[in-house]
């Protein structure tokens, strides 16, 4: 199966240093680690209520993303960013946390539901598509039900975050393929780890 080539990856979190270690932002910690391995930072990009870099990666121009709006609102960041360069859903990947996928899993998916992310919610109505391309970092469920907004905007042990940052180095490896539009190619290398 291929696929458009990926030109916007989107970090998924909430705004603030109050946030930056929690589980809901572990979509921010996968493009911040893209920006730090090609020596990029982040510049304020009002107009796209977003933080911002422009890289290449294995040979193809991309955006990274960054919004600077809460969760619950990053569609108005991904569709102003997208709409202004002409960047079609099938071309973005969004990263964020997944509960249904343990510390050290992850897994990409193009297009389907929310799931009941708040995130990916916003963007499918602000783009008016659901069709663009989610890497789905595991962050795991709280073991108490009705205890996810706690959960989610905790900091997770020492353990799971190092599964988390490996997961992530994991899914960087497989990028070159993503990038590139091979979609089926970066599932089968990703999925298959262990």
């Amino acid at each position: 199966m291929s696929t458009q080539p990926i030109k916007l990856i989107v970090g998924l979190g909430n705004p603030g240093s109050e946030y930056e270690a929690t589980r809901h932002n572990a979509g921010c910690w996968f493009v911040d680690r893209l920006a730090d391995r090609a020596n990029q930072s982040f510049k304020s990009e009002a107009r796209h209520h977003g933080l911002a870099c422009k890289l290449t990666l294995h040979g193809q121009e991309c955006w990274l993303l960054k919004p600077t709006t809460y969760m619950n609102r990053s569609g108005q960041s991904v569709s102003s960013l997208a709409n202004y360069f002409r960047i079609a859903p099938e071309e973005i990947l969004v990263a964020h946390d997944e509960l249904d996928l343990a510390p050290g899993d992850v897994r990409l998916k193009s297009g389907g539901g929310h799931a009941g992310h708040n995130g990916l919610r916003d963007i499918m109505s602000a783009l008016g598509s659901r069709d663009f391309h989610r890497l789905r970092i595991g962050i795991d469920r709280p073991r108490q039900p009705g205890a996810v907004v706690n959960y989610v905007l905790g900091r997770p042990s020492q353990a799971e975050r190092e599964a988390i940052e490996q997961a992530i180095e994991q899914a960087i490896d497989c990028l070159d393929d993503l990038l590139s539009g091979r979609l089926q190619q970066a599932m089968n290398r990703l999925h298959t780890r262990r």
